[in-house]
């Protein structure tokens, strides 16, 4: 069982505050990602759990047990890097368990724990090589394999895909995800993509300048944004937004932009003509007659991109820049004056001024 708790997190460099006042429940087994652009503090507070950054402040507990002032060696947590940190003079096998060696095991029980993990990782062929000899991919499951053997409470990923090259990453973090499910080990992963984070992670964590924007499930955070930043970082391509001021009629709300309307399909608790941002993502828009469409938006067509699967459509719509993520086989030219449909449930509504999600 392990679980990681914190609370009220600081982390100062000097007069310089870098995370203020940090709070995340973790459960055993959970897969959670730190996710926000960088400088958010995300590898900080990695770092922090991991005993390699000191605690300014608060309490970082591991199975209720404060852990703030344990050297890392004795924290039970493992940790891959992202440039791996390899021994460039060591072979494979002696990579993955220098960790036991360090601890006195007999080579034996070294032996036994390389080749079990080097079977799970598909390194058996590889483990008289040196790092030089590997491929990146291969040397990742190094650095991975040298934390299994360890047989840690928590793993900690630093954003151990960035440097593989896109098709590479796929693969890897399929592989990462369906590793730590066999485990069954708590895993705490730090990455600036928010794609690795929603296609890997039980939680997501979003971060922006030191603090937690929004916790949740990746589907709750993709459909429900508590506010602007989390809703133009998670999803690609990012979310649409459209400045207006709101109306009512009767019980029912619309956003007035210009001489356009944009019906909500439901009650917005705030006054008439407060400054509101409608949120529309490019995928829940459509060019074909849609049933039981309830909003409209005029486009004028600046840009198409194939992409294969569908086209990205760019263009200006109620005073602002517009992306649709349509079928390819749709026939469109630059010039076009199109109309795009979609549905008033999947719009989002935050207000202008604080940024927070409103309905």
């Amino acid at each position: 069982m392990a679980t990681v708790n914190i609370q009220q997190l600081q982390k100062n460099y000097g007069a310089i505050a870098v995370l203020h006042g940090i709070d995340l429940a973790i459960a055993d087994g959970q897969f959670v990602s730190l996710v926000g652009a960088s400088g958010c503090g995300k590898s900080t507070l990695l770092r922090m759990i991991a005993g390699l950054e000191t605690v300014s402040a608060g309490t970082i507990e591991l199975n209720g047990k404060v852990i703030n002032t344990l050297s890392p060696k004795d924290r039970d947590i493992a940790m891959v890097f992202q440039n791996y940190a390899l021994y460039p003079h060591m072979t494979v096998a002696q990579n993955m368990g220098f960790s036991l060696h360090l601890r006195k095991e007999s080579p034996e029980r070294i032996d036994k724990a390389v080749r079990e993990t080097a079977a799970l990782l598909g390194l058996t062929p590889y483990l008289e090589r040196y790092p030089k000899a590997l491929s990146g991919g291969q040397r990742q499951r190094v650095a991975m394999g040298r934390a299994i053997v360890r047989q840690p409470q928590v793993f900690l990923f630093d954003e151990p895909l960035s440097n593989l090259d896109a098709k590479l990453r796929v693969q890897m973090r399929i592989e990462i995800r369906t590793l730590q499910r066999r485990l069954g080990t708590t895993a705490i992963y730090v990455t600036h993509d928010q794609m690795e984070a929603m296609t890997m992670s039980d939680l997501i964590v979003v971060m922006n300048a030191g603090r937690i924007e929004q916790v949740g499930a990746p589907i709750e955070v993709y459909d429900r944004p508590v506010n602007l930043f989390v809703a133009t970082f998670i999803g690609s391509p990012a979310m649409n937004l459209i400045e207006g001021a709101l109306e009512h009629e009767g019980t029912l709300s619309f956003v007035r932009v210009g001489g356009h309307r944009i019906a909500l399909g439901r009650h917005i608790d705030r006054l008439p003509s407060t400054p509101v941002v409608v949120g529309i993502r490019p995928e829940h828009v459509t060019l074909a007659a849609l049933e039981g469409a309830t909003f409209s938006l005029p486009l004028g067509v600046e840009l198409i991109e194939p992409t294969g699967a569908d086209s990205h459509v760019y263009g200006h719509s109620c005073g602002a820049q517009v992306m649709a993520s349509l079928s390819r086989r749709d026939s469109l030219a630059l010039g076009d004056q199109v109309t795009l449909q979609g549905r008033c449930e999947q719009l989002h509504v935050f207000e202008k001024a604080s940024g927070m999600r409103v309905d």
